[in-house]
């Protein structure tokens, strides 16, 4: 099992950071992971060094099952066998079995520093190897910017930040390998072409800020109707009429406004999504179906895989593999986590394959 975690802490991590080791502590040792006789676990905890803090959390168990695992060890580069159960959170930067990198600064909206990079970690299964990749990408810092122009200039953000991460696991340092990338890439649905196509028929009204002139809201009303509000848009309000439209047959119907993976349909490859959008739910833990009035929702949190990850994958066996959400009516916080559950044929292409049961979480 394959859990990444991102903006480890939580929001408020200088004060919710103590929490972390005793919530890992009692994962390890829970009645769900007895049969898991092996785990290794990264943390990237240090906030006090803002250039290097990605708050990226990598957790893998490996159950007892598995006879023969091994994990890459970047700096002698080689192979080691994995014994035991590893809990690695205060010298990231200088770890031997991952590899961990924040965006270059210039990469930053407004070049200020925030939690975002990745961290790869490299494994042999039998005599399959691949690498898993955590990764988390800039959000959209405002709704009315993201309305302005399609594709959005966040959308071009994470695009460069993707493709400079895809240019580094596939670069001539180590042997390129299959690879799964899974976090919370905040892909977001088209803004300006989702917004007129829910408000096709609506009017929109412009309201300015008096001291700047800056657009602070745009208001769609029906141009009959009592001309009643359908949308109200502000940096950090999006307040649709019906939220139904996102639920409704897990929101397929906008997925055609779903294309910032489109750009890297050569490089990456994703299973068919049939879940709703996995951001941004309510927290308020009574209301597990509830969407906030902040952002639009879409889908941010997916797992990747590279066309030969994907070849890994059994071809004829649809029920062996789900990609899904995780608790669709239980407050899960503002993203909903996702997983892809499968089968790896960890002898692909080789006649006799043997076949793993792996999961992999974001």
């Amino acid at each position: 099992v394959a859990l990444h975690c991102q903006e480890v802490g939580g929001k408020n991590y200088e004060a919710s950071m103590t929490h972390v080791d005793s919530f890992i502590k009692e994962l390890l040792s829970s009645d769900a992971l007895k049969d898991f006789s092996r785990a290794r676990v990264y943390l990237d905890k240090n906030y006090k060094s803002q250039e290097q803090f990605t708050a990226l959390g990598c957790c893998y168990f490996i159950h007892e099952s598995l006879k023969n695992i091994q994990q890459f060890d970047f700096k002698a580069k080689k192979f080691r066998k994995v014994v035991g159960k590893e809990v690695c959170s205060d010298a990231l930067p200088s770890a031997a079995m991952l590899e961990k990198e924040k965006f270059p600064q210039d990469y930053f909206p407004e070049c200020k520093w925030s939690r975002k990079g990745f961290i790869r970690t490299r494994w042999a299964l039998a005599d399959c190897a691949f690498d898993l990749v955590n990764i988390h990408l800039f959000h959209d810092a405002s709704n009315l910017v993201a309305w302005e122009k399609s594709p959005s200039v966040y959308s071009g953000t994470r695009q460069k930040a993707l493709g400079f991460v895809l240019d580094r696991i596939t670069d001539q340092r180590f042997e390129r390998l299959p690879h799964f990338i899974f976090g919370d890439f905040n892909f977001r649905l088209d803004s300006k072409q989702v917004i007129e196509s829910l408000c096709s028929t609506a009017r929109m009204q412009t309201v300015r800020s008096t001291d700047t002139n800056e657009v602070d809201k745009l208001i769609f009303r029906e141009s009959d109707n009592d001309r009643k509000v359908v949308l109200q848009l502000e940096k950090k309000l999006f307040s649709y009429i019906n939220q139904d439209v996102f639920r409704e047959n897990n929101g397929t119907l906008l997925l055609e406004f779903d294309r910032e993976l489109s750009v890297f349909k050569e490089r990456l490859h994703e299973l068919d999504i049939s879940f709703p959008p996995s951001y941004p739910y309510s927290e308020d833990s009574s209301q597990g179906k509830q969407y906030m009035n902040t952002r639009c929702p879409s889908w941010c949190d997916r797992i990747l895989m590279s066309a030969s990850a994907k070849d890994l994958l059994p071809e004829n066996e649809e029920k062996s593999i789900t990609y899904d959400n995780i608790g669709p009516s239980v407050c899960m916080g503002d993203h909903k986590p996702v997983y892809l559950y499968s089968r790896l044929n960890t002898g692909a292409g080789k006649p006799h394959a043997h076949k793993h049961k792996c999961c992999v979480l974001q």
